[in-house]
C-alpha cells in the first residue's frame, strides 16, 4: 500500500486521534477523580500545568514546523503524547500526573498548526478550509467510535489501563504517519540555514509583523484569549459537578457506560450541528464567520449559567449537549477565521500563535477558577467561568468591522 492522498490522511488523522483522545478522555475524568482522588484545586492544576506547556512550547514548535519539516513535526508530536498518556495510566498521583501532562501538552504543540498548515500546503488553503469542516465531522465520528470502544473497554480494564491503551495506540499512529505521510508542498530552510537560530528568529518576526499589520487578525486573537479564560474551568469540573450534584440512575455500577453514552450523545448533537453550519456558511468571508461566532459565543455562555445552576438532571444534561455542540462548532470555526490569507513561511506559526493565546487564557483562568470551586463551590466556579467569556463578544464585533473595511486583504496586509 502506497501513500495515501493528503485529504484521505488528514481525515484518517483525525479519525484515528480522535478515537484514541475519545478513549483517554473518557476514563481519565473519573480517574483523576475516583482513582488518583484529585480535589477542585489539583483538578484544575492539572489542566493549567497542560495549558502552561503549550503556553511555552506552541510558538517554538511551530516555526520549526516553518522551518523543518511539518510532518516530522506530526509525528513527533504523536510520539510524545503517546508516552504521556502511559505515564498517566500507570501512576495515579497528583505529581505523575501532572509530569505525564506535561509530556502530551508539548506533543501536542508540535501537531498544532502544523497539521493545520500541512494540508494548507498540500491542496491549498481554500481547500483546506473546507476540509476543516468535513474534518471536524470525521473527528466526531472517530470520537464516537472511540466511546463506543471505551464502553466495552471499561467492562474489562481498569480506568488507568484505558489510558495506558490509548497511549499506545498513539504510538502505532506516528509509525502509520511515518509511513503513509508525504510531504510535496512544503519547502524546507536549506541545510546550510539550520545551523543559526536566524531563520528560525526571521521566521517569528515575520510572523509577528503579519499579527501586528492586521487589527482584524490581533481581535481574533483576542477572542481566542477570552476562550481559553473561560474554557479551563468548565473542562475540569464539569464531571465532578455531575457526581456531587445530581444521583445518576441506573449506572451506579458504571460510571464509564454513564459518561461514554453521554458523551457520545454530545457528538451526535455536535455532529448535526456541524453539518449544518457547515452548508450555510461561506468559510471565505471573514465577516460571515465573524456573526456565527458572535452567536455561538452567546449560546456557549447561556448554557454554561444552566449547566451550573439547574436542579433538574434533564436540563443540565440538556444544557451540556448543547454547549458542547456549540463549542464543537467554534473550533474549525476559529481555524478558518485565522487562516484567512496567511503566506505559507509563517501559517503553521500563526495558527500556534492562536493556540498560544488560548493557553494563555486557560492558564489565566484555571487557578481562580479552581481557587473557587475549592472555598466557595463548583457552581460559582461554573459561573465565573461564564462571565469571563463574555467580553469576547466585543471583540468578536470588532473583527467585523475591521474586515469590513475596504484595506481588507490588501497587499499591504492591512486586515
Amino acid at each position: 500500500m502506497g501513500p495515501l492522498s493528503p485529504r484521505r490522511l488528514y481525515y484518517a488523522l483525525l479519525f484515528i486521534s480522535s478515537a484514541l483522545f475519545s478513549l483517554a478522555f473518557t476514563a481519565m475524568a473519573l480517574y483523576e477523580v475516583q482513582t488518583a482522588r484529585l480535589n477542585p484545586l489539583q483538578l484544575v492544576l492539572v489542566g493549567t500545568l497542560l495549558e502552561a506547556t503549550v503556553l511555552v512550547c506552541e510558538v517554538p514548535t511551530g516555526v520549526v514546523a516553518d522551518v523543518y519539516s511539518r510532518r516530522l513535526s506530526i509525528i513527533i508530536g504523536h510520539a510524545l503524547m503517546g508516552v504521556g498518556f502511559l505515564v498517566e495510566g500507570s501512576f495515579p498521583a497528583f505529581l505523575p500526573i501532572l509530569m505525564a501532562q506535561t509530556l502530551w501538552g508539548a506533543g501536542y504543540t508540535f501537531t498544532s498548526g502544523a497539521t493545520e498548515a500541512w494540508l494548507s500546503d498540500e491542496i491549498g488553503e481554500e481547500g483546506a478550509n473546507r476540509a476543516f469542516f468535513t474534518g471536524n465531522r470525521i473527528e466526531l465520528i472517530g470520537s464516537l467510535a472511540g466511546l463506543v470502544i471505551a464502553v466495552g473497554a471499561g467492562a474489562l480494564l481498569s480506568l488507568g489501563g484505558m489510558i495506558v491503551v490509548s497511549g499506545v495506540g498513539r504510538l502505532v499512529l506516528a509509525l502509520f504517519l511515518v509511513a503513509f505521510m508525504t510531504e510535496r508542498g512544503f519547502h524546507a530552510t536549506r541545510p546550510e540555514d539550520r545551523n543559526t537560530w536566524q531563520h528560525l528568529a526571521a521566521t517569528l518576526r515575520k510572523g509577528a509583523q503579519t499579527v501586528r499589520s492586521r487589527p482584524a487578525l490581533i481581535s481574533i486573537l483576542g477572542v481566542g484569549l477570552f476562550y481559553g479564560l473561560y474554557s479551563e474551568g468548565f473542562d475540569r469540573l464539569w464531571v465532578k459537578h455531575l457526581l456531587d450534584q445530581f444521583s445518576l440512575p441506573f449506572f451506579a455500577q458504571n460510571e464509564v457506560a454513564f459518561f461514554a453514552i453521554l458523551r457520545a450523545a454530545s457528538l451526535l448533537v455536535s455532529m448535526a450541528a456541524s453539518g449544518w453550519v457547515a452548508r450555510r456558511l461561506d468559510v471565505g468571508r471573514p465577516a460571515t464567520i465573524g456573526r456565527w461566532m458572535q452567536g455561538l459565543t452567546v449560546g456557549i455562555v447561556a448554557c454554561l449559567f444552566i449547566f451550573a445552576w439547574t436542579p433538574l438532571l434533564w436540563l443540565a444534561l440538556a444544557a451540556y449537549l448543547l454547549l458542547s455542540a456549540l463549542r464543537n462548532v467554534v473550533g474549525p470555526l476559529t481555524t478558518a477565521w485565522v487562516n484567512q490569507r496567511l503566506d505559507s513561511d509563517v501559517r503553521a506559526t500563526i495558527l500556534s500563535l492562536a493556540g498560544q493565546v488560548d493557553a494563555l487564557g486557560q492558564v489565566a483562568g484555571g487557578p481562580a477558577v479552581g481557587w473557587l470551586a475549592k472555598t466557595i463551590s463548583i457552581p460559582v466556579a461554573l459561573t465565573f467561568s461564564g462571565a469571563l467569556l463574555t467580553p469576547a463578544l466585543g471583540l468578536i464585533a470588532r473583527a467585523n468591522r475591521q474586515s469590513a473595511s475596504p484595506g481588507y486583504g490588501s497587499s499591504t496586509g492591512i486586515a
